[in-house]
């Protein structure tokens, strides 16, 4: 995992003051929460409390009913057309059943957002497919369906499609859900290995708590309509807030440095 983060250093993302309600009931109320370049933050909460509300918000896909969300010191929430187009390159998002299409071939899958974004030529395009699958363990699969893939490989496509354009931001909505112990530590692996070869920013919603001491730099807990806690594991650990306590203590054990390692080397070679 990446080196601590610096008090001095300016977030790449803030979001201020955030309000969003559906119908009656309110999921935030005057959040805060700063991203810096190159974490891995981790946002944890209870079901329904809208953990994934957050990525959605940031990327356009909802609107917000108050305050701010700011990206590379541009304000998402009144973004439209191309200004929103060109953050979204910068920005891009796992979703949490990996969205594929299914008419489409993994390769017409992947190439999606590299047309969207008028990246390359057709023949640049191909080459960014076959090294993304290679970067996620799935190298020669361009013609297969999504109804020919597992689960994780649904998942890891799905990775490869978000890295395609060379994003400095990686969002992940639940990225292990549903997925075998094995997938899992692919998954945790990949987003370890991206971060430190990429030098990318990641921030992952889960509610699997070994995959996130796992990845973590540090973690946001989601409670009462804001941010109740946001610090890294050992801060967490020992702060005397008994809800985040308890939903600590939910997780199946903290991972040691040794297993964490070997995560992230699995990730390379999966």
């Amino acid at each position: 995992m990446s080196t601590p983060v610096q008090a001095q250093e300016e977030p790449i993302i803030t979001f201020r003051g955030v309000e969003k309600s559906f119908g009656p009931k309110v999921i935030y109320k005057n959040l805060d929460l700063d991203i810096y370049r190159g974490e891995v933050l981790t946002i944890i909460g209870g079901s329904g409390m809208g953990k994934s509300v957050a990525l959605k918000m940031l990327i356009g896909l909802l609107s917000c009913d108050g305050g701010s969300i700011k990206a590379f010191g541009e304000e998402v929430t009144t973004m439209k057309g191309q200004d929103l187009l060109n953050m979204r390159r910068r920005v891009a998002m796992l979703f949490q059943g990996a969205a594929l299409f299914d008419s489409m071939s993994v390769a017409e899958n992947i190439k999606y957002p590299l047309v969207e974004h008028n990246w390359g030529t057709v023949a640049e395009q191909n080459d960014r497919v076959a090294e993304v699958l290679e970067m996620v363990g799935m190298p020669g699969i361009e013609a297969l369906r999504p109804s020919e893939l597992s689960g994780g490989m649904k998942k890891r496509v799905g990775l490869a499609r978000s890295i395609a354009v060379k994003p400095e931001v990686i969002l992940y909505d639940e990225p292990t859900t549903g997925l075998d112990p094995l997938n899992v530590r692919r998954i945790n692996g990949l987003i370890l290995r991206l971060q430190e070869q990429l030098g990318v920013t990641s921030v992952v919603v889960t509610h699997d708590m070994d995959s996130c001491f796992t990845v973590t730099d540090r973690l946001a807990f989601l409670y009462d309509l804001k941010m109740g806690f946001v610090g890294t594991i050992e801060e967490a650990k020992e702060v005397e807030f008994p809800a985040l306590q308890e939903f600590l203590q939910g997780g199946r054990g903290v991972l040691g440095d040794d297993e964490i390692e070997g995560l992230a080397e699995e990730g390379v070679n999966v």
